[in-house]
């Protein structure tokens, strides 16, 4: 080559992808051949799904807008007497069951652990242990949902032999012998306030829960440590009649409902307008970063949800989320996330009072507004 002569330059697209702003997970997710959900909240019920050779099973990701840079959603079903092909991964993942009966067998540290699972069963695979699901129905199919912090671990190693191929024995991750049969053990975090410890819940739509007034009118509430793993996971619900009080947070926490029928809103502080969500068991949507958000049961009996996110209670992980955990009930005016009844838009309640008209619900906020007129 002389001086003159140039080298030739590729095309500046396949030049951007290849070297700027990658995402390794996104690259990774796009190759595994199966359907990608993309929006603000999803109808899981809904999502269709494709063989996904990887698991041995048709699958489908879905990936919601709120999801931030930590959390991403699976969903994998197994067809009447159907299974997963083995699984060890790298990343935590905690499983509900959205339908259908089966299995799970777990290797990890030289011991076997098989428990039965049915419809709202939740349970947390301990980190890189060996596991297989097995549907127990020979006429029908079963489906699970995955939240799991795969996008965090691949976008920080991009590696599928380390992440998928490791042999790495995690033990303080097995937990007691017990955890995998439903058992567990009630440990408080903060004053007044508790935590399950466990691997496995048998019907997390109907555990039982403790009140958390402060979060809403008669709201209770159970977080759980599932598999001493960083992924924080609770319950709560709401009685009828009743709706929670506004509040705010970073990314990444997926809202799952679990029975009763409502709505959310969101809004953005300054927004004139709400973003309105109607939902039912099997829903999710995932709050963008700082959004406002406030949840309204319209059905007549409680409505429960099941949140999961990336840094748990005991492990928040991050110093943001460490925040969250510690002012989640906390008046904005003083600092914290949460909007009191009394500072919230006067067109929520009225909003609210429309909606269980039409259904024939009777109010049961009277103790914190005047409903007299």
């Amino acid at each position: 080559m002389n001086k003159q002569e140039k080298p030739a330059l590729a095309d500046s697209s396949q030049v951007l992808a290849a070297n700027f702003l990658r995402d390794p997970y996104l690259e990774w997710a796009k190759s595994e051949g199966v359907p990608i959900v993309e929006d603000f909240a999803a109808d899981l019920n809904a999502v269709e799904t494709r063989q996904w050779p990887r698991m041995g099973a048709p699958g489908a990701f879905v990936h919601l807008r709120g999801r931030g840079d930590f959390m991403s959603l699976f969903v994998v079903d197994l067809p009447p007497g159907g299974k997963t092909a083995p699984q060890r991964h790298l990343y935590e993942e905690v499983i509900y069951v959205l339908s259908g009966h089966g299995s799970t067998k777990v290797d990890i540290g030289g011991r076997s652990h098989s428990f039965e699972w049915g419809p709202n069963s939740l349970f947390a695979l301990p980190l890189n242990a060996a596991y297989q699901h097995f549907n127990a129905s020979g006429g029908e199919k079963a489906r699970l949902v995955s939240a799991n912090n795969l996008t965090a671990i691949m976008n920080q190693f991009y590696d599928e032999e380390f992440i998928f191929n490791n042999p790495a024995v995690f033990r303080k991750r097995i937990g007691k012998e017990n955890y995998f049969r439903g058992e567990g053990e009630m440990c408080e975090t903060q004053r007044g306030r508790f935590m399950w410890e466990t691997n496995f819940v048998a019907d997390v739509a109907n555990f039982k829960l403790e009140a958390w007034d402060r979060r809403g009118a008669k709201s209770s509430n159970m977080r759980f440590c599932l598999a001493e793993g960083i992924m924080h996971v609770h319950t709560s619900e709401m009685p009828v009649g009743t709706y929670k009080k506004g509040h705010r947070h970073g990314p990444d926490f997926h809202v799952l409902i679990l029975k009763g029928q409502g709505y959310s809103l969101f809004w953005h502080e300054g927004d004139k307008d709400f973003i309105r969500i109607d939902w039912k068991p099997g829903v999710v949507f995932a709050p963008v970063d700082q959004i406002f958000h406030q949840h309204f049961n319209t059905s007549p009996y409680p409505a429960r949800y099941l949140a999961v996110a990336m840094g748990s209670l005991r492990y928040p992980f991050t110093a943001q989320k460490r925040a969250i955990f510690l002012g989640v009930d906390q008046d904005v005016k003083q600092g914290g996330a949460q909007i009191e009844y009394r500072d919230q838009d006067p067109r929520i309640h009225k909003l609210f009072l429309e909606e269980l008209a039409k259904n024939g619900v009777k109010s049961g906020m009277e103790g914190y507004f005047d409903e007299s007129r």
